[in-house]
């Protein structure tokens, strides 16, 4: 299909799209968000070979561009090249694979169970675009939750505005020149920019909005979504409980608290935010998460290449004040200028503790003695669900009753993180956490609509009969018979049935004639 011109970055105005008098009144976002629905409306995006070709383009890019993505993500979180492509980039390739993979058949029509009335007619589910839509990304892992959606959003056959967290500063600039060069860029244009840009484009009308972030922009988001009734998926955070339990090996445990915790200096969505343990193991658990600590970042963290910042001092702020009411067991070292904070665990922690009060979002790892599993997960019913929930025991019962009594987006029990990659998985929360989900199929669903269709013939309207005016109890009974009895098809079966069935429309239509 011939591509006809559009708007790409820096937007130049181009008549054969749409009106210049037009395009000049419109805002920079006004421009992008019609670009897309232009691009859109030529139907470019729904056939499976574009898809994929923009997929491998994509693909291409990380293999072509990742010293350019690494030396962004240094200067924006002190990430090392090898740890851009561990947490950013690895995972983004596999999920394109997977897409790649199994694409055909995600949007192949579904096949749907059937009952007695409508046995002998098509009926199927078709997977279909939902239009255009709006991906707004995080800055914490500005490559893996922004263009994770956009995989998904792309092989469900959308055009999509790709707005880029601006608190990354380098890895925005780095997304915005560099997408445009590998895929269709009037199909997927980039806008950058601060919060006015967000607010601008967030008054335009979207097919679906997909946000990452925190509790109170996604509400924001879902006010503005409202106005055109568009669907979101919002990917929140919350404070994720980490219980270990007294029997297990400790060792093991604050070693992979550990790693999740204080990667990327803690500012994952999904990190474990505080410990729930009995007071009888605490002095335990601060031992080995110290010794952790010094086998990944060496006695000075602050040297480490495989320790990172805090995004910005406003965050670097914000985290130091947590630490105000409460004891610090280990760490504490910090450095405004550098927006370094050392990883930090915190002992006796209070309920009422400033550190307990929002998600942390970074290096503060915060200890609250509980008596034990049942108080535990008192204590996490009482709070808002979170994004995840961490459970550490050698004990199967603990872990099927830490599943049974509460709630969270995802369960892990000993380790953290890892579920993220795991495609098979829903990711996304519940409640305060977030709606909706993503990752390999479930992507695909989430921008897709699944249009339910069932294709009739014009013949055998004696089987109609029954829902047609004048209504008698004699109707309602073959209504009954046919809607409510389930039968278990086989391909045998279908033939005797179809022939019973073309009796029993013969005898309907009779008693509908008399």
């Amino acid at each position: 299909m011939k591509r006809s011109p559009c708007l790409a970055p820096p937007f130049k105005i181009q008549e054969r799209n749409l009106p210049k008098l037009e395009l000049l009144r419109m805002s920079r976002e006004q421009q992008a968000v019609a670009c897309a629905r232009k691009a859109f409306e030529t139907g470019r995006s729904k056939s499976l070979e574009h898809r994929i070709r923009q997929l491998k383009n994509l693909k291409r890019l990380f293999a072509e561009r990742q010293q350019e993505i690494s030396d962004a993500s240094k200067k924006d979180l002190n990430k090392s090249e090898a740890g851009t492509q561990l947490f950013e980039t690895v995972g983004l390739e596999g999920e394109i694979n997977l897409v790649i993979r199994k694409l055909k058949e995600w949007a192949a029509p579904r096949k749907v169970e059937k009952n007695l009335l409508i046995i002998s007619d098509t009926v199927y589910i078709k997977p279909e675009p939902l239009g255009v839509v709006l991906i707004i990304g995080a800055w914490n892992y500005p490559w893996a939750v922004t263009i994770q959606p956009l995989v998904g959003a792309i092989a469900a056959g959308n055009a999509v505005v790709i707005k880029p967290s601006e608190v990354c500063v380098h890895t925005a600039k780095v997304m915005e020149e560099l997408l445009p060069l590998y895929i269709d860029k009037e199909l997927y244009p980039v806008v950058s920019g601060g919060v006015p840009e967000t607010q601008e484009l967030l008054r335009q009308r979207f097919d679906h909005i997909f946000y990452t972030g925190n509790s109170v922009v996604g509400k924001l988001i879902m006010e503005a979504a409202a106005k055109h009734l568009t669907p979101v998926t919002l990917e929140l955070g919350g404070k994720s409980p980490c219980y270990i339990d007294k029997d297990c090996d400790i060792s093991i445990a604050c070693r992979r608290v550990t790693w999740g915790k204080y990667t990327n200096c803690g500012q994952t969505c999904i990190a474990p935010d505080y410990i729930l343990c009995e007071p009888s193991i605490q002095d335990r658990v601060i031992e080995e998460v110290k010794k952790s600590i010094k086998d990944f970042y060496t006695e000075n963290p602050k040297t480490c290449p495989d320790y990172g910042r805090i995004i910005n001092q406003r965050h670097f702020k914000r985290i130091m004040a947590m630490v105000d009411d409460s004891t610090v067991a280990a760490g504490g070292d910090n450095d405004e200028s550098d927006c370094y904070i050392a990883p930090t665990v915190l002992r006796d922690v209070k309920p009422e503790a400033k550190v307990m009060q929002e998600e942390i979002f970074g290096p503060l790892l915060p200890i609250l003695p509980v008596s034990g599993l049942d108080e535990a997960i008192k204590f996490i019913n009482k709070r808002e669900k979170p994004l995840a929930l961490y459970v550490f025991t050698a004990n199967d019962k603990v872990i099927q009753k830490m599943v049974d009594e509460t709630s969270s987006g995802g369960l892990l029990a000993n380790d953290c993180i890892v579920h993220f990659s795991v495609s098979s998985l829903p990711f996304g929360g519940v409640g305060n956490s977030g709606m909706g989900c993503y990752h390999g199929k479930f992507s695909f669903d989430q921008m897709s609509h699944l249009r339910g269709c069932l294709i009739k013939q014009l013949k055998m309207e004696g089987m109609n009969s029954m829902r047609y005016p004048p209504h008698t109890m004699e109707k309602l009974g073959w209504v009954r018979f046919f809607l409510l009895r389930n039968l278990d098809l086989s391909s045998m079966g279908k033939m005797a049935l179809l022939a019973a069935l073309a009796v029993m429309a013969a005898v309907l239509f009779k008693m509908y004639l008399l």
